[in-house]
């Protein structure tokens, strides 16, 4: 029996099987925040946050970059509406 070695800019080199990013169901987003499933709803529609894609059953599933995004609103909250928030965020992204 014999071990083949690789330097670590070997296997930097390598491509290949990557794991598909997690994506987030409304239900886990609450667990992991202080947020109700209203709220994630309501932010959705206001577009306030944004889906990444859907089930086939048409349920929401979101990226991990929500969490930032919900940190983010959270801090806006103490001192600005949602409209107010809207706006902002919205001049942000372009």
């Amino acid at each position: 029996m014999f071990e083949i070695h690789q330097s670590d800019s070997q296997r930097s080199e390598k491509k290949g099987f990557a794991a598909p990013e997690k994506l987030y169901r409304i239900g886990e987003i609450v667990r992991y925040t202080p947020y109700s499933r209203q709220t994630i709803h309501n932010y959705t529609i206001m577009g306030l946050i944004k889906e990444s894609s859907w089930t086939d059953g048409g349920h929401r599933l979101y990226d991990a970059s929500v969490f930032e995004r919900l940190s983010q609103i959270s801090e806006l909250r103490k001192t600005k509406t949602l409209n107010q928030i809207r706006e902002l965020l919205k001049d942000n992204s372009n």
